[in-house]
């Protein structure tokens, strides 16, 4: 089954790619690899999903709101790939930062929600390494950020 498929099938409404807000671009292809800048935590209405995991957000809204930085980094990826998720070979590795307070453990937990979408989109090419990292903030004040490096063919 083609990625697209996948994304109709699991009626997936993907956001607008986010136009850069600083001094940097959304994706960078170098050779095979496609780098998508962290993309922050966005509802579906457009609106920030901000707090402090452990204090304003437990961990299955931080689960949610990883799950909308991945829909953003589909969302870029099919911008750069031409809307062709066929140059998509695999995801290799995401980064998620989590704001959270000094108390809060559940960042894999939380970041979770943005390496389940990536693999229920593009199955075994979407495995990825990863990591999950606690920030004392984020920017804007959202919840969770998360970047990734694809393989393209």
């Amino acid at each position: 089954m083609s990625f697209e498929n996948k994304i109709k099938e699991l009626n997936i409404v993907l956001p607008k790619a986010a136009d850069p807000v600083g001094s940097y671009v959304a994706a960078k292809i170098s050779g095979k690899l496609l780098y998508i800048s962290g993309q922050i935590s966005i509802d579906e209405n457009g609106q920030l999903i901000k707090g402090k995991l452990g204090k304003d957000l437990d961990t299955e809204a931080g689960y949610n709101a990883a799950k909308r930085c991945a829909l953003s980094i589909i969302a870029q990826v099919k911008k750069v790939c031409g809307d062709d998720l066929t140059k998509i070979k695999s995801c290799i590795k995401l980064t998620g930062f989590v704001n959270s307070t000094d108390n809060f453990i559940e960042q894999p937990k939380v970041i979770n929600g943005a390496s389940d979408l990536i693999a229920s989109v593009f199955g075994d090419a979407g495995m990825h390494t990863r990591a999950a990292v606690s920030a004392n903030s984020l920017p804007l004040g959202v919840s969770v950020e998360v970047d990734a490096v694809f393989e393209i063919n």
